[in-house]
């Protein structure tokens, strides 16, 4: 089939958990036959040189410039003037609805895949069937960022654009042919507001071989790793309670053990952490990390979608304690293919447990990524999801 694909940023490189999910859906869906033309957003034109990486997959790649930094006086204003809601206007690319109106008169494609809601205004008018994949419920995700802000003066303001938000992302999903959440919770919260929507699910995945790779040997040294992209609210939170409630419990029971906060902008965010004990940085590869670690920590108590971290550390055989929210999305077990618990003293209690007990390390880590072989691995996610292609494009 012949697919319009719109996504919000290049999916390359994979420094980010939507990047990581488009590149290897257009991966293999290109082998299972599509033709897939991409429309990406870009912040820089320095992310151009990566277009190289996606034509190897697609049969055309373009690019559009959005604003570099998002709190720019330019979006603050035409936020307050406008109906869009702030995410909306920042991802708003000149010259990108023009140049998809341009590609449908001259093309004709079966499907248009639109990647978040937030890229919807650049769709013309058409008659071209329209999947629109949610990669989180956008507007609960900046609700919870409207609760935490401290500055009392601005809150009615982002609360206001919460509203905006959450009127133009129903309204996006009713628009669409068909509706593709991440996990059953996003499905049920989605058809709570519109009942007769048409909502499928393609969750998000991992490359169960590539994390599965061997490419360095656990530490003997205990190492309690936290990993996640850090322009992320729901991240830095959870760093900030791991540092303060749950990592002390830990280091006190286990003096030897070495805490590791490791992904996008950690030094940017967390330059004061860094100790002996403490590592804060970014890596290239983080297969070093996960198979170097003896366990992953993340007291996330902020909602929105699946978290890839948990895919990685289940592929790469690292066992995962986490709260009732971290683990949203994935039909894992407690006890089985992870630990959940919900109070930081006991995330730490649980961490120690792994750490001091291998075999229950070594049992939860194995079936955990069984789980992820057989029920999230991209290569079915993908399949699932040129199924949905197949019988969208035929309406």
């Amino acid at each position: 089939m012949k697919i319009l694909m719109l996504t919000p940023y290049l999916p390359y490189p994979l420094l980010t958990g939507g990047q990581t999910r488009s590149f290897n859906l257009i991966k293999r869906l290109s082998v299972l036959g599509h033709e897939i033309t991409l429309f990406s957003l870009v912040k820089s034109n320095n992310e151009r040189r990566y277009v190289g990486e996606l034509e190897r997959f697609c049969k055309e790649v373009k690019v559009f410039n959005r604003s570099e930094k998002p709190w720019t006086l330019g979006n603050i204003f035409r936020t307050g003037f406008s109906f869009y809601p702030f995410l909306v206007i920042r991802n708003w690319a000149g010259g990108e609805k023009r140049a998809i109106a341009e590609k449908l008169k001259k093309e004709k494609f079966d499907l248009i895949h639109a990647e978040t809601f937030y890229v919807m205004p650049h769709i013309p008018h058409t008659s071209v069937p329209i999947l629109l994949v949610e990669q989180t419920i956008e507007y609960l995700v900046y609700r919870h960022y409207a609760d935490s802000h401290r500055n009392s003066f601005l809150k009615p303001f982002l609360y206001f654009d919460v509203l905006k938000m959450k009127y133009w992302e129903k309204r996006f999903w009713g628009q669409a042919n068909k509706v593709a959440a991440m996990s059953l919770e996003d499905k049920q919260i989605m058809l709570s507001q519109l009942p007769n929507l048409d909502v499928d699910i393609v969750p998000n995945g991992v490359d169960s071989d590539f994390f599965g790779e061997s490419v360095t040997k656990r530490s003997k040294t205990p190492i309690v790793l936290y990993l996640g992209n850090f322009t992320w609210l729901q991240n830095r939170e959870a760093v900030e309670v791991l540092v303060a409630k749950v990592w002390p419990r830990i280091k006190s029971q286990i003096p030897s053990a070495k805490l590791w906060i490791i992904g996008k902008d950690a030094q940017k965010f967390f330059p004061d952490l860094s100790t002996d004990d403490i590592r804060v940085e970014e890596v290239d590869d983080v297969r070093l990390v996960y198979q170097g670690a003896s366990v992953l920590v993340a007291p996330i108590y902020g909602g929105g979608g699946t978290r890839y971290k948990n895919f990685e550390a289940f592929a790469s055989g690292l066992p995962v304690v986490t709260t009732p929210i971290g683990i949203g999305g994935i039909n894992a077990k407690d006890g089985v293919e992870v630990v959940v618990r919900d109070q930081p003293e006991d995330i730490a209690q649980a961490a120690v447990d792994l750490l001091e007990d291998s075999k229950l390390a070594a049992k939860i880590a194995d079936n955990a990524r069984k789980l992820v072989k057989n029920k999230f691995d991209w290569d079915p996610i993908a399949r699932n999801l040129s199924r949905i292609y197949e019988q969208l494009g035929r309406v």
